[in-house]
């Protein structure tokens, strides 16, 4: 029997989790709400880029988990570790049991570390830096701001991953930082990518293409990190030929920014509500569970196919409240979520490119009289400025702000260089 109950129970108390809380809280007021979140610690994870880039603190990204949850909120110190959806129950690890009547699943993802070998054993020295964790976004400033000369790599591992521009924001950053010190020519910057393109989204990338040229970065695609030798300064990737043969390739570094392989969490990939993928099986467009009626899942371990960034979380949240209450009141649910995310890729310290597409890599700008394959300082002041105050003064406190994006975008720009 489970030790607590309660209406609504939510795993995960990140963007996705705390903003499902106080969106709900406000929508319905007085219902029974409980947040399962072992962290005190919350972090605006959208600006470690420009943290790793020097023109941010990590403490700016830093809030107390206690501030964000509403008092009314019951906060379970604790961790998710078994679900049972049979019984409506979720087992912690201390071993107490709560049991609920609607339950959001949205722990976020999980960093793969030790999916590249010798990365763990490095990271953090030998000019070895990591912008995808608190831990670690530091010690890419430090990189950057002593590196003189040579060889700077940036990878990205096979998707999915969080916010799938960040790898090469930070090198536009390290870049422009370059650029200014005068030494950029002293420099070789190489692009890693287990991809085949820039970006995952055609008209994107043939923009981001022009940025890479205008910095002299070389690139290869297909090309995966799968170990590190951080004492020797060598990088060692797996690539595929013409007629499907593995090859290694090693190239040797001065300093080298790693993206980490991602994943769902193992407790969410053991569980009754994963995937073959190991993702929360959801419906894309109700986000409801696709076997569980009663259980919905966001944020970046579903298994819907956008991009996994906070401005989808934005989106996904009045709507997995809304069928929530839906259920509730015997309604039938609505299929809202059109797979919308945003990019603010940073191109320089001062300008930012703001990428924003849905399902099916359709072009969704907010602003569609502004071509978004434009460099502008407008959205580097909503990178540094704009969006960390709507994130934590809007989207965390549950209040509902929708601007609109437009599937349909203007002939001259889709069709034009």
């Amino acid at each position: 029997m489970a030790q607590s109950h309660h209406t609504l129970l939510v795993v995960g108390g990140g963007a996705a989790g705390v903003s499902i809380a106080n969106n709900m809280r406000r929508q319905n007021a007085g219902i029974n709400i409980a947040i399962i979140e072992p962290s005190e610690k919350h972090y605006y994870q959208p600006g470690f880029t420009i943290v790793g880039g020097g023109a941010y603190t990590l403490k700016q990204t830093l809030r107390n988990e206690a501030d964000l949850i509403h008092s009314s909120v019951t906060w379970i110190k604790d961790f998710a570790e078994i679900f049972q959806p049979e019984a409506n129950t979720v087992t912690l690890r201390s071993g107490d049991t709560v049991g609920y009547d609607y339950l959001v699943v949205c722990p976020g993802l999980q960093l793969d570390w030790d999916k590249i070998a010798g990365l763990k054993e490095t990271l953090g020295k030998n000019n070895v830096c990591s912008n995808y964790s608190p831990d670690t976004v530091e010690y890419t400033w430090d990189c950057i701001k002593t590196i003189q000369s040579g060889t700077a790599l940036f990878t990205q591992p096979p998707m999915p991953i969080k916010c799938a521009g960040a790898p090469q924001k930070i090198m536009y950053l390290a870049a422009d930082r370059f650029r200014k010190k005068g030494i950029l020519d002293k420099l070789t910057i190489e692009f890693f990518n287990a991809g085949p393109a820039m970006f995952g989204v055609p008209f994107f990338a043939k923009a981001l293409t022009k940025v890479v040229a205008h910095y002299g970065i070389k690139t290869a695609f297909n090309h995966n990190l799968v170990a590190i030798d951080g004492a020797e300064k060598t990088a060692t990737f797996e690539t595929t030929d013409s007629e499907g043969n593995k090859q290694q390739v090693i190239r040797p570094f001065d300093m080298i920014h790693v993206t980490p392989p991602q994943s769902a969490p193992d407790f969410i990939k053991k569980s009754p509500l994963a995937n073959a993928a190991g993702w929360v099986d959801v419906h894309p467009n109700t986000l409801q569970h696709n076997k569980y009626r009663n259980i919905f899942g966001l944020g970046d371990a579903g298994s819907t196919p956008n991009a996994k960034t906070a401005a989808a979380v934005r989106k996904q949240v009045p709507i997995v409240v809304d069928n929530i209450l839906h259920l509730m009141t015997s309604k039938a649910l609505e299929e809202k979520y059109d797979g919308y995310g945003s990019c603010p890729l940073t191109t320089s310290l001062n300008t930012v490119m703001l990428a924003e597409f849905s399902y099916d890599c359709k072009v969704t700008p907010s602003f569609p009289f502004l071509d978004p394959r434009k460099n502008r300082w407008l959205w580097w002041w909503g990178k540094t400025t704009g969006f960390p105050w709507l994130y934590w003064h809007i989207m965390l406190k549950g209040y509902r702000i929708d601007i609109p994006h437009k599937e349909s975008y203007a002939k001259e720009f889709m069709t034009g260089d």
